[in-house]
């Protein structure tokens, strides 16, 4: 199947070809055709696998089929749970749309208002929005939600988590013209998801399709043990300074530890740039520009500074600190082996680590490979993961208590 075969306008399809976009993708395939027939759609589908040309393309084709008459506010509004999420979209939006006299706008958090007031005092034919911020304008009256005619919520299971289902909900309210709403989510496992499509969806299509070994992530898996703190930072050296490491995000859990590793790493001579959850939005991009654009290799980052990076060509994910669940190091890894590219993530585990190893394991149904650097090799043994504690009664226990009954008898 080609982008042809949709019968999108010419102006998109060339947008296209520019972009090096020339076969659709799975969840392309499976979700322009009836998207494009303004059905509501409640799809699955994980970062890397051209999810957003699944919904920018219907809605742009939607556009040029039902040109506006009057100028006025969006009408169609892209929602992201993230900052940097909203931008990378808006940036797509704006190259399949170079040829198309539209107007696409951002609303975000962490910038100044004036911008963003004056935009959506004019034209705006496309919208790409964070919830918090969007809704302080439609507090103040100076975003009419009525004018929406396609809802689109991207990365829905992370909207959830950052707590803006009500945010969405209230938006979503206040769009009553809409003719067509889609959702897209890294997962539809649990109620959370279900639940909140419920809310805003009308008797949607789902799809959940497993993507070809062409589009799947090749990323290959393992762990480092380490002993300690400081052998866990001789390890990260080693495999930082490695020559196939072009790329890398090296995830660590708090803000705290970011400051620090990050501030270790440059004595050691080893440049990087971070991102905290604490940052203006100003600081981030730069640090984020600075990665992407090659000045660094290097990105430290939390997960919650880390939601919405969406950067080609990382060869490796590094685990500097396991995450807390093993949905999230999924999500991690996924910043890597991407559009079928071949990837590399790597976890560095201390003993207190290993119970939650032993669960990313058995959630990715394949074991972590365990490796080692020769000379950094661990000193200690590999800690096992506690176990459940059972109540064991023997054999002993078992006849004292049937030669006791059969006394009393």
């Amino acid at each position: 199947m080609q982008f042809e075969d949709f019968h999108l306008d010419d102006q998109l399809l060339q947008s296209l070809k520019a972009m090096g976009h020339d076969t659709p993708t799975t969840i392309q395939q499976q979700t322009i055709p009836l998207a494009l027939d303004q059905q509501d759609i409640m799809a699955r589908a994980p970062t890397g696998t051209g999810k957003t040309a699944s919904f920018l393309l219907p809605a742009l084709q939607h556009l040029i089929d039902f040109p506006r008459r009057f100028s006025g506010q969006a009408r169609v509004l892209i929602l992201t749970p993230t900052r940097e999420l909203a931008s990378q979209v808006h940036r797509y939006a704006s190259h399949l749309a170079t040829d198309l006299d539209l107007d696409i706008a951002i609303i975000t958090g962490g910038v100044p208002y004036a911008p963003q007031e004056k935009a959506l005092a004019e034209n705006v034919d496309i919208l790409v929005a964070t919830p918090g911020r969007l809704m302080e304008y439609l507090d103040k009256g100076q975003f009419d939600a009525q004018s929406v005619e396609v809802l689109v919520i991207d990365e829905a299971d992370r909207m959830l988590d950052m707590g803006f289902a009500s945010v969405v909900q209230a938006i979503a309210i206040e769009a009553q013209g809409r003719k067509q709403n889609m959702l897209f989510s890294a997962t539809l496992e649990g109620g959370g998801v279900s639940r909140f499509a419920q809310m805003l969806l009308s008797d949607p299509v789902t799809i959940e399709t497993k993507p070809p070994r062409s589009e799947k992530a090749k990323i290959h898996q393992w762990i480092h043990l380490a002993d300690d703190k400081d052998h866990k930072f001789a390890l990260l050296c080693s495999i930082l300074n490695r020559e196939d490491v072009t790329r890398a995000i090296v995830f660590v859990k708090t803000r705290e530890v970011v400051a620090s590793l990050d501030g270790q790493l440059q004595r050691a001579g080893i440049n990087c740039a971070f991102m905290r959850g604490d940052m203006e939005q100003k600081a981030r991009f730069q640090a984020l520009g600075r990665f992407t654009k090659g000045e660094v290799k290097i990105l430290l980052a939390t997960d919650v500074a880390a939601r919405g990076i969406d950067v080609d060509d990382i060869s490796h994910v590094i685990n500097f600190d396991m995450p807390r669940s093993a949905d999230t190091y999924v999500h991690r890894i996924g910043r890597t082996g991407r559009a079928g590219n071949k990837g590399t993530a790597i976890s560095l585990a201390e003993a207190h680590d290993m119970r939650i190893v032993a669960k990313i394991e058995r959630y990715i149904e394949q074991p972590l490979k365990r490796r080692i650097i020769e000379e950094l090799r661990p000193k200690h043994k590999e800690a096992r993961p506690p176990g459940k504690k059972k109540t064991k009664t023997t054999d002993k226990k078992v006849n004292k208590k049937y030669k006791a009954s059969k006394k009393k008898k």
